[in-house]
């Protein structure tokens, strides 16, 4: 366990809080006393402990701690202990069976995807019928655009936020181009009000009571990016059906992240990546759901390549597809294996602890942070702009920087204080603190060098 007199990596302090305050001057003091300083922290990270043993924790660049205060999960996560093994494991039988690997593997290659198929639709509530694990996200949302994004009359538009991910901007534009739209007159992106730097539901769900005859799709992202702000998926989704357009949602920063209930929530289609939240490496496979009621539609356009008929007829090599009535008729190319494993260690660690309880640990993770940055934000030129609501946020706290860069703001944190976040420039800096891995003492060491690193304006 990790006592008061620990930090989070076992190692024994060699002053107390007493004693490191003392030795402490200005902003670094000030610092220090955050919330009852490093021993509250490492109090409540001895009565709430995460996951953080089971992954591997960057060493610290910077600071007087051995690791790394990690809270750049939701750009990307760190690798599970298991990942190594079990990813070698498959490599090795590559090198026994060569071809015959396909049958005989452990974990035989011609239906390894399966083995991802029910923990990621429990995770994402969907059911297996509905889920399947394949391609990069921007991949996915094009090949189910295919499908879905089908204007006709005055029902023409695409509704993102307008503060989507560029890839996902990027992605929608090129599809009104593709149907001969303008984009500039096809997408419409939802700004947040005046002086607010969150949409509200209500926001979406207006537009669509005015505007929805004239919405084909509605994709949004379930939790922004850039804030950090998680949308009520349930509410627009309904709102979006009831308009006559097609729901869709890029989960990148939700799956793993919130809980998620899809096919309750009659989603029409969903797609998200695993590199974030999920932990599975840097451009891990993504993953998609298509709700049931599409499934086996004939009148659905769909690309399709080998692995889009179905797999008992697959090898007897006919020119037409059949296609199976489930959601791995969207698939086009048989998977990567190497690139599977990770996702597969990832998601067996999520059937494990489980969604509940991340989300509760998160809440309280996230809330304790929140409420160091209250303490931090005091006459400094900073601002969190997610939202302080828990129901409206995931994990991660975002904060708008009044001066300077917040690339250069991220590099003093980690080269000087061994505290690693995120920066979206010009002024942002994203705080995420993972309930599976983060710690109490993660929170604290952000908010001390944040604290330490910017001068208030009326020292």
């Amino acid at each position: 366990m990790v006592g008061p007199d620990r930090d989070v990596t076992g190692e024994r302090d060699m002053h107390t809080p007493e004693q490191d305050a003392h030795r402490l001057t200005g902003g670094e003091a000030e610092a220090h006393r955050l919330t009852g300083g490093e021993a509250e922290a490492h109090r409540l990270d001895e009565a709430d402990p995460g996951h953080r043993h089971l992954f591997h924790v960057p060493p610290a660049d910077g600071g007087d701690h051995p690791e790394a205060a990690y809270l750049a999960g939701n750009s990307l996560g760190l690798q599970p202990r298991a990942t190594r093994d079990e990813l070698l494991a498959d490599l090795d039988a590559w090198g026994r069976l060569g071809v015959e690997g396909h049958l005989e593997a452990q974990r035989p290659w011609l239906p390894y995807h399966e083995l991802l198929t029910a923990p990621a639709a429990r995770l994402v509530g969907g059911r297996p019928a509905e889920t399947v694990v394949m391609n990069s996200l921007t991949v996915n949302l094009h090949l189910l655009m295919v499908s879905f994004y089908r204007p006709s009359g005055v029902r023409t538009r695409i509704v993102i936020e307008d503060a989507a991910f560029p890839s996902d901007s990027y992605a929608v534009r090129s599809q009104a181009r593709f149907h001969g739209l303008d984009p500039d007159d096809t997408v419409v992106r939802l700004r947040p009000r005046p002086g607010e730097d969150a949409l509200r539901t209500e926001d979406v769900t207006d537009y669509l009571a005015a505007e929805g005859d004239r919405v084909a799709l509605v994709l949004l992202g379930g939790v922004n990016y850039l804030t950090g702000e998680l949308l009520d998926i349930p509410a627009i989704t309904a709102a979006g059906r009831a308009a006559g357009a097609v729901v869709g949602w890029d989960l990148a920063h939700a799956v793993g992240n919130v809980p998620l209930a899809l096919h309750d929530w009659d989603v029409d289609f969903a797609a998200w990546c695993s590199y974030k939240y999920l932990n599975s490496g840097p451009g891990a496979l993504a993953g998609v759901f298509v709700h049931e009621r599409h499934l086996g539609d004939p009148d659905l356009p769909r690309f399709e390549g080998w692995w889009s008929t179905a797999a008992a007829t697959r090898f007897e090599m006919t020119p037409v597809s059949r296609p199976p009535a489930t959601v791995e008729a969207w698939q086009v190319s048989n998977p990567p294996i190497f690139a599977m494993g990770p996702v597969r260690t990832s998601l067996e660690l999520f059937d494990a602890v489980g969604m509940t309880a991340l989300r509760a640990r998160s809440l309280r993770l996230t809330g304790w942070l929140e409420s160091l940055l209250d303490e931090v934000t005091v006459d400094r030129p900073l601002r969190v702009v997610t939202p302080r609501d828990p129901a409206r946020r995931g994990c991660q706290l975002s904060v708008r920087i009044g001066e300077g860069s917040a690339a250069e703001l991220t590099k003093r944190l980690r080269y000087e204080h061994g505290v690693i976040a995120d920066a979206r420039e010009p002024d942002v800096v994203r705080f995420a603190p993972v309930p599976i891995y983060s710690t109490y003492h993660d929170c604290w060491r952000a908010a001390a060098a944040l604290a330490a690193t910017v001068g208030k304006v009326n020292p």
